[in-house]
């Protein structure tokens, strides 16, 4: 059982930047590839970018590959989303997920999400 509490969003100016943390509770966190996804209103959740479980993988969707960066600390159980660059279209709830499997992009290969975070980009 992984429990997952994010937080670090906000508001921000298009161009700034914001650093999301994700707490993680439960012994086998460190075993799980880390990911974050996003949701805007009215649309379906997308997928953001990922970090295996080691930390020495990560990917991102094309939309923010360059601006925003995952990393994980397995001594602290925490992850995070480093966003650079931000512009109006990056406004949404975020969350992190875990997931058993490699390389998941998708919703489903997720076992374990948090509640989300607001990230608001004004223009």
């Amino acid at each position: 059982q992984v429990q997952l509490v994010e937080s670090g969003g906000g508001l921000v100016q298009a161009g700034g930047s914001l650093r999301l943390s994700c707490a993680a509770s439960g012994r086998t966190f460190s075993r799980y590839t880390m990911g974050w996804f996003r949701q805007a209103p009215g649309k379906e959740r997308e997928f953001v970018g990922a970090i295996s479980w080691r930390g020495s993988i990560a990917y991102y969707a094309g939309s923010v590959q360059g601006r925003f960066t995952c990393s994980r600390d397995n001594a602290k159980n925490a992850v995070y989303l480093q966003m650079n660059s931000l512009k109006p279209e990056d406004t949404a709830t975020y969350y992190c997920a875990a997931s058993p499997v490699e390389r998941p992009t998708l919703t489903y290969d997720y076992t374990y999400w948090g509640q989300g975070t607001q990230v608001t980009v004004s223009s």
